[in-house]
This record gives structure tokens, C-alpha cells and sequence, in this order.
């Protein structure tokens, strides 16, 4: 199988302090994870986002403030999302990353798309920057699919909850959106029970799973719940907001996945959904070998390849948080 990967020298630019966690070396380690992952690569320069496929999702306001602040030299937006003066190139080419890819699988390309886009994008909201994100860089592809009529599932499997992604979208109801985090953990929002809010009801499922959560349960869930709900959603297209800080060894989260766990996700989601109509955007993910290889493990799992390791197990809560979103999930979907 084909990857077709969306990348610009942008994202190696964008500059977030000394010590940041989200640092440039993440786009190296993704690079070198799809190297790895022996797959035929198919390179793409991600394209600069038009303002006006930015305001479908974002305030023209909260737009301008971003590219002013940036040009000015940057500086601290809150106390975790720092800019640069090349900032403002790298969020364009991010978001137009994703949205470039979907128009050249659209064309015909076989294989799964994967666009590296840093800065990452699923806390930022309509008219903020949150959490390292400053525009929603799935939410605005999924926006510009919409506006044709194609039906979206987004798959959030960074270990924090997509707080932004989630506020822009759960009204829609051609939107799926998903998402399996910590919980209780940043960004504190995320809940069962958002299932029944907003004009789309059954739409947003959130899985708030507990610290130590390992790939027993996680892979359960995804296997239970998460799949059914992809199938019977029959979505046009999916896109996965990949954050691999759910990974063992990542120092910003407290989830137990092994690389082969993301690969089992991606294999399971390849019998419901063409892989030639999924978009991986890259979201979280801080240690760089964790990165690596759990980048190469998802697109080996998209081609059907996937490794024979048992998961870690989860403590015993981990499975009842599970059960309790079941029940409400079961409320709108056949599980």
C-alpha cells in the first residue's frame, strides 16, 4: 500500500521556546517512523490554507490577531502555546496540509494519507489558540469536505481530549466525533453525558478512560464501540487526529499503548473504512523514539501489517469507565 504524506519546511520553522515539548524534532522523528514503516511514499508540499476556507471554522477576527501577532515576532498566546514570526507560515501549510491531501486522494490516489502538521490543531477553538494548537487543522478540512456533502468521522486518539475540535463540530450532524482520552486530565472537558448536547445528539462520543489505561481496555473500546459506530455512521471520509502521546513512554500522558496498539488501531479501522478515504493528521505525541515507531506501527497496520505483542493491562476502573460510556453510547447506536 501507498502513504501519500503532506509535510513543508514550515513545520520544522515554528519556533516554541527552549524546552518546549512540542518541539521541531517531533517532524524528524514522524519522517523517520514513515521511512520505517516500509510503505511506498508518495510526497506532497502541503499548500498554504485560504483565509476563506480558515473562516469556515474560525473567527475572521481571532485570523487576523494570529497573523498580526506572529509578523510582530510572536511571543506567548497563554502559558503552553508560544509563537514565532515563521509561525504564521507553518499553521497555514498545517491546516492546508490535510485539506490537500483529501483533494489528491479525491483524484484517485490509492493508499492512506498522512499529513504532518505541526502545529498541532484539536484544541484550538473557533476564536483561540489552546493547548500548542492554533487552528483546528482537522476541523477545517472536515468543514470544507461538509460544504460538499461528503459525511466525516473524526477519530481522536491523542491521550487529551480534542476540546476544540469537539466545541466547532458537535452541531453537525454529518460530523462524527470521537474521542478516547484521560480523564480526569487536561484540557478537564470531554464527558459522557456530551453526547446529549448540542443540535446533533449522538454525534460527540467521548470514552474519558482513567490514568493507566493500557491497551486491553483501549483496544476493547475501539474494537466495541468505536468501529460500530464508524460502520454505522457510514462516513465518506475518516480523519484521525494521531496523537501519540497515548504511547507507554510519553511524559505528558499516563495512558499504557505500545507502538503495535496503534497498529492494531489502524488495521481494525481498515475493515470498515477504505483506507484511500482516511486522513492521519499528527496531534500530541512528545517522545521522539515513541513517535517513531508508532508512526511506522500505524501505517504497517493500514497496509494489514501488524505486530504480535500482548497489551499492557489497565486497572480494574479503566473497564468500569468503559461500561459507563457504553450505556450511554448504546442509547443512540447499535453496539
Amino acid at each position: 500500500m501507498n502513504v501519500l504524506v503532506a509535510s513543508h519546511p514550515s513545520s520544522v520553522e515554528h519556533d516554541t521556546s527552549r524546552n518546549h515539548p512540542e518541539r521541531p524534532e517531533r517532524v524528524g522523528a514522524v519522517l523517520r517512523g514513515i521511512d520505517d514503516s516500509g510503505l511506498e511514499v508518495v510526497t506532497l508540499e502541503s499548500p498554504e490554507i485560504l483565509r476563506s476556507e480558515l473562516a469556515l471554522v474560525h473567527d475572521p477576527e481571532y485570523i487576523a490577531m494570529l497573523e498580526t501577532f506572529c509578523r510582530l515576532g510572536g511571543g506567548a498566546l497563554d502559558m503552553d502555546t508560544i509563537v514565532s514570526s515563521e509561525t504564521w507560515e507553518a499553521s497555514l501549510t498545517a491546516a492546508g496540509g490535510v485539506a490537500a491531501l483529501t483533494r489528491a486522494m479525491s483524484d484517485g490516489f490509492d493508499g492512506v494519507g498522512f499529513a504532518m502538521t505541526r502545529p498541532p490543531g484539536h484544541h484550538s477553538f473557533a476564536d483561540r489558540a489552546m493547548g500548542f494548537c492554533l487552528f483546528n487543522n482537522v476541523a477545517v478540512t472536515a468543514a470544507l469536505l461538509r460544504s460538499q456533502g461528503e459525511r466525516i468521522a473524526i477519530l481522536d486518539w491523542d491521550v487529551h481530549h480534542g476540546n476544540g475540535t469537539q466545541s466547532i463540530v458537535m452541531d453537525d450532524p454529518g460530523i462524527l466525533y470521537v474521542s478516547l482520552h484521560q480523564s480526569p486530565f487536561y484540557p478537564y472537558e470531554g464527558e459522557i453525558e456530551d453526547i446529549e448536547v448540542g443540535a446533533a445528539k449522538g454525534t460527540t462520543i467521548n470514552i474519558p478512560l482513567p490514568a493507566g489505561t493500557g491497551g486491553d481496555v483501549y483496544l476493547r473500546a475501539w474494537a466495541e464501540v468505536v468501529l460500530p459506530v464508524v460502520a454505522e455512521f457510514s462516513a465518506d471520509w475518516v480523519l484521525i487526529s494521531a496523537g501519540y502521546d497515548s504511547h507507554v513512554n510519553d511524559y505528558l500522558g499516563q495512558f499504557r499503548l505500545k507502538a503495535s496498539d496503534f497498529g492494531m488501531l489502524a488495521a481494525t479501522l481498515a475493515r470498515v473504512h477504505e483506507p484511500n478515504r482516511t486522513v492521519i493528521a499528527l496531534e500530541g505525541g512528545y517522545d521522539l523514539d515513541a513517535l517513531r515507531e508508532s508512526t511506522a506501527a500505524t501505517l504497517r497496520g493500514f497496509s494489514g501489517e501488524v505486530a504480535e505483542e500482548e497489551p499492557l493491562t489497565s486497572p480494574p476502573e479503566a473497564t468500569a469507565a468503559l461500561e459507563m460510556a457504553v450505556l450511554a453510547i448504546s442509547r443512540h447506536w447499535s453496539l
